[in-house]
This record gives C-alpha cells, structure tokens and sequence, in this order.
C-alpha cells in the first residue's frame, strides 16, 4: 500500500468495528449493549469512592439525592453525547472543531486534557491504595507500575472493541458483586437510607463534598467518551437504521448508569453506616475506611473492598486513556501513536501523585482524590454547553433534534452544575481572603486574570453558537481540507527505483512491485543493511560471515534482474536499517523507495521496532509499502 493520509474518524482503530445488521429481538439489542458500559466505569472510579466515603462519614445519608440527581443528569447528558455520534457522526470534540475558532478549540483542549488528568489521577491513587491494602506494597511503587495500564490498553485495542468491552463489564461486575456482598454485610436501616433522598441546602464543607460527587458522577471526559463509542456500531445510515441505533443506545444507557447509581449508592450507604453511625465523622481516607471495615466487621469486607477498588481503578483507567485520544484528535488534530499518548496521560498524573506521597505523606492521597473530582465539575461547562448546541442545531441534526422539553431539563441541568461551580468558587476565594489577613495582593495577581480569562472564555462558548448562521454553515476546521479538482492523471515514471530487501519470502512480492513502478527504462538499487554489532561499529570496513552472506544474496538478485533484462545496482549498508536506508537514499538520489513491512503489530511493534515509519520520516520521496 502507499503511503496516504490518515483516517479521521473517531477512534479510527475500532470505528465501525461491531456490525448491528442482519439481527432481531435480543440479538440485535446485544450488538448495540457496551459503550454505556464502558462510559459507567468512569461513574464508580476511585474518586466517586473518595468523595462517597467522604460524604457518608460526616452527612451520613444525607447527600443521596446528590447522587440521585447526578445520576439523572448524567442519563441525560450521555444520551445526548450518544445522539451526537449517531446522527452526525462526530465526537464532541470533532463537532466543538467545526463550531469555534481555533483559539477556543486549543482552549477547550487544554481544559479537558486537565480533566481527564485529574481523572487518571484518581485511578492512579485508586489502584495504588488497592495494591497497598491487598499485597503490602508501598505506595510510591503502586503509584510507579499503574504505568503498565499503557501495554494492557495496547493490548486490548488490538483485540478489537468487543474484547475490550466483555473485560471492562467483567471488571465492572466484580466491583459491584462486591460491594453487594457489604451492603449485606453492614446491614443498613431502609427508613434511614430514604430520608437521604429529601434535598437540603448545601454550604461549606458539605457543598465542597456535593460538588465533588457531581463532577465525579456527571465526567465531562464521559461526554466526549461516549459520542465516539457509538460510532464503533456499523449501522444502516437510513431513517429507520439510526432511530433504532437511538433507541438501543438510549436501553444501554438507562441500565448501565443505573447500575453504576446502586454502586455509588452502596458506598455512600456503606460510609453512613458503618462510619457516620458509629461516630466516626472524619473518614475521608481509603485506607482508613479498609482498616476500620475489618474492626467494625471483620476480614470479609475489607478484602472485597480492596479487590472492587482495583478493579475499578483498573477499568475507569482504560476509559480515561481513551477519551484523551478523542480530546487531542478532535479539538486540535492532532495524531501520535496510541500508546505514546496513553503513556503522556499517565505521566502527567503520576507526577502529582508522587509529589503528594514524596512531600506530604500518603494521608494526604484522599484529600487528592476529592480535590481531583472537584476539578472535574470545575470543567463540566465547557463540555456540557456545547452539547446542548450541537444536539439542538436543526440544520444538523435535521429530524432528530432535541425537543424543547429536553432542551429546558438540559438547560437547567447545565445551569444548577455551573451555578453550584461558581458558588463553590467564590466560598473557597472568600476563604483565601480571610486566611491572607489582607496580605491578598497575589490572588489579585494570579487568581483573578485566571478567572477573568476562563469566565469569558465560557461566555463565548455559551453565546457564539447563538449568534453564528445554521443554516448550511460550512465547518471552519475540517479534517483534512478540501478535495482538489481531479481532470488527468499522468501514468507515474519513475527512473531510479530503490527496493530495500532483507532474504525473506516478501522479498519476491517487494521486487515485483518495485519493477512495475519503472519498468526496463528504469535502474534500480537492491538496498540492504548489514545490523550486526560489528557495522555499527566498523561500517563499511568489517567482513563479518553476515556481511559476506548478505553481499553474496544481493549479487544474486543483480544476477536475476540482468537476466530479465531490468538495470540493477547493488548498494549495501550498515548499522541502523532506518538511517542507512535514508542515507542510500540521498546519495543514489532514489525517486521512489520499495520496501515491505514485517507486519508486527501491538506489543511486537515496541520490542521489534518500526523500520518503515523510521524511514518515511527520514526521506523525502514516496514510499511504497508492501505487505
């Protein structure tokens, strides 16, 4: 194959990848059942469990109709996200590039990268504290070998998405099997537990918990997650095909999150009972919750503590990591290889992880965790607001609009989360002010400008929408520009033909593409490159057995291309393949390159290397690709 441009569709991987076709009745409702799944995990992560826990210790029941309304919007917000990705056929950050400039684009980018940096976070600490509770093992060294998470999210990619789905839901069982498992254990009194869902005014430190439950429960990354992950459905793109894609979507939803409400439920429940109703106000850290678990109740919880925490942490990881490739490809387009990204997510949160342990003890790892969470509910805005617009766009969404019933409930949604956002603001700013004692000049230097820029920056993404035509609008970023006008094209002749070879079996394949590219007018190089420890060192100069065998086998192909009739050249190498092709390129002034792939894939390509992707990067001709 040649070299040509990159797929732009989202999750390019796996998109489209599960077919929904050609099935009825519970068959076709089973090829549409994961993505909501996937989404779920992220609703009963590590953080949903630091800010459960902390809320059930010092309110008891009281904050459940925070959870309960956090759930219902959340049902909301992702079916509209699932909306989105079926009818457009965009993620949300694909649909935010099309909509504002660039400027906002790199903005809403930055915002949500520190989002799911918080998220990955919490999953980090979450596995960390599992590992810790199980296995005895410190923290710092928990905290160091959740970077393994990157090979097991290759892994299964390369798997295809089913496999990546069956995993995560049987993680996702585990945790609630759990957690099940305490919930009987501990015993909770059911009148109790309902006057937990009567509302009440919130302030101070019970508002710092509700919030923090919000943001952990309605995940803006989850937004953008969700949009992509119906896209994997390969569905009938006709009137009936994506009313039906809608209307299993929205089944996948419903039970998926309700589900994730009754884990979140049981862990605030858990905390209220077991905690709040023993007099024990001030539990905010994990461990703590496990040690006093086993002297409330014995060995049994705290083991299935442990195991659901790192079987949440685990699966919440993995969706994490892949809504950070949504993020960066939609909003700024911008594409590297997807373990390379997974592995900067997971750096960028490791980093403070280490801080806090290295500086102020792992005690301070649950305070970390809430904070984490509240920076999410800090981002929501930005991803909630302009999935209102899109799904309310008539001229996009056509027939499958919102209805202004739905429209008022996400309005309202949206509103109550960014006024409880700028409420929490103003209490904690209004704190730093009275502990300054009116040495406050460097909130006013730094705090300020920073609230200014993000203020009007979600003004902009709330009002331009409002102010910009719908009406047939042409996208200002499209993915890859505009298609040029095609009117001849010229038969390609090239007259230097290089076709690195290495005496395997593709090899006949790579020369007879190569002398279909030039024909007997053309010469040709037979391109090898001798990597042996002996040429990396002494190049040109060493007569090692390999050097000599390798000279021998490319005299030979000279010999048969003669005979055929074609111009061949020898042109032997040594060291790095990729350099040294490139370096034969150059000096022979090569026009075309001819070179076949081993065809290694995941974990294969990091062990064994990437020859091709070096060479295409190092030269500057086309580069045809034999597989």
């Amino acid at each position: 194959m040649i070299q040509g441009s990159k797929k732009s569709d989202s999750l390019g991987e796996v998109h489209n990848s599960v077919i929904t076709s050609n099935k009825t009745g519970w068959r076709k409702l089973g090829a549409f059942i994961g993505p909501a799944y996937l989404v779920s995990v992220g609703y009963m992560d590590p953080g949903n469990w630091a800010t459960d826990i902390a809320g059930g210790s010092q309110f008891g029941y009281q904050l459940i109709w925070v959870l309960l309304m956090s759930n219902l919007i959340a049902l909301l917000l992702q079916s509209l996200a699932a909306r989105l990705g079926i009818v457009q056929g965009l993620d949300l950050a694909q649909a935010s590039r099309n909509t504002y400039p660039r400027f906002v684009n790199f903005s809403l980018y930055i915002l949500a990268q520190i989002a799911i940096i918080a998220c990955d976070l919490a999953e980090i600490i979450g596995m960390a504290i599992g590992l810790n509770l199980l296995f005895h093992l410190p923290m710092i060294w928990g905290v160091s070998i959740t970077i393994l998470d990157t090979l097991l999210l290759l892994f299964l990619m390369n798997k295809g998405m089913r496999m990546m789905e069956v995993f995560i839901i049987s993680l996702v069982f585990i945790v609630g099997t759990s957690f099940l498992a305490e919930m009987v254990i501990v015993e909770p009194v059911l009148g109790e537990v309902l006057s937990g869902f009567k509302p009440s005014m919130l302030s101070g430190e019970a508002l710092y918990i509700a919030i923090g439950i919000i943001g952990a429960t309605v995940m803006p990354h989850n937004l953008y997650l969700h949009s992509s992950l119906v896209q994997t459905r390969r569905i009938e793109r006709t009137a009936k095909g994506i009313k039906d894609s809608l209307k299993y979507n929205l089944i996948d939803t419903c039970v998926a999150l309700n589900l994730a409400f009754f884990v979140n439920a049981a862990i605030l429940i858990l905390a209220a009972t077991a905690f709040h109703q023993n007099g024990l106000f001030e539990v905010k850290e994990i461990q703590h919750a496990y040690k006093l678990l086993e002297n409330i109740f014995g060995s049994i919880a705290p083991v299935l503590f442990a195991i659901a925490l790192i079987a949440s942490g685990q699966s919440s990881t993995i969706t994490g990591t892949l809504a950070g490739q949504i993020v960066m490809e939609g909003h700024i387009h911008l594409r590297i290889q997807p373990w390379l990204r997974r592995l900067i997510t997971r750096l960028l949160a490791i980093v403070p992880a280490m801080f806090t342990i290295l500086y102020f003890g792992e005690d301070a790892l649950g305070s970390l965790l809430v904070l984490s969470q509240v920076v999410l509910s800090l981002q929501l805005g930005f991803a909630i607001i302009p999935l209102i617009h899109f799904n309310s766009d008539r001229s996009k969404m056509k027939e499958y609009t919102i209805k202004t019933w739905v429209k008022i409930l996400a309005w309202t949604s949206a509103f109550i989360i960014v006024g409880l956002n700028i409420k929490l603001v103003f209490e904690e700013v209004s704190a730093w002010f009275n502990h300054t004692h009116g040495d406050s000049w460097w909130i006013y230097l730094l705090l300020f400008p920073v609230l200014l820029a993000v203020s009007g920056l979600l003004l902009y993404v709330f009002l331009k929408p409002f102010f910009s035509k719908k009406e047939n609008q042409t996208p200002s970023n499209v993915p890859h520009g505009h298609a040029l006008e095609i009117v001849n094209i010229d038969k390609v002749k090239h007259s230097i033909v290089g076709i690195a070879v290495d005496f395997s079996k593709k090899d006949r394949a790579t020369i007879q593409h190569a002398l279909q590219q030039g024909g007997k007018d053309a010469l040709y190089y037979l391109i090898h490159v001798v990597e042996t420890a002996g040429a990396k060192f002494h190049g040109d100069t060493v007569l090692d057995h390999e050097t000599l065998s390798d000279t021998h086998n490319l005299e030979k192909y000279q010999h048969y291309l003669h005979k055929m009739g074609y111009h061949a050249n020898v042109a032997i190498g040594y060291g790095t393949a990729a350099s040294a092709i490139a370096k034969i390129v150059n000096k022979k002034h090569i026009e075309l390159l001819v070179m076949g792939t081993h065809g290694h894939k995941g974990i294969s390509d990091l062990v064994f290397g990437t020859t091709v992707d070096k060479v295409r990067h190092n030269v500057n001709i086309p580069v045809l690709i034999i597989r």
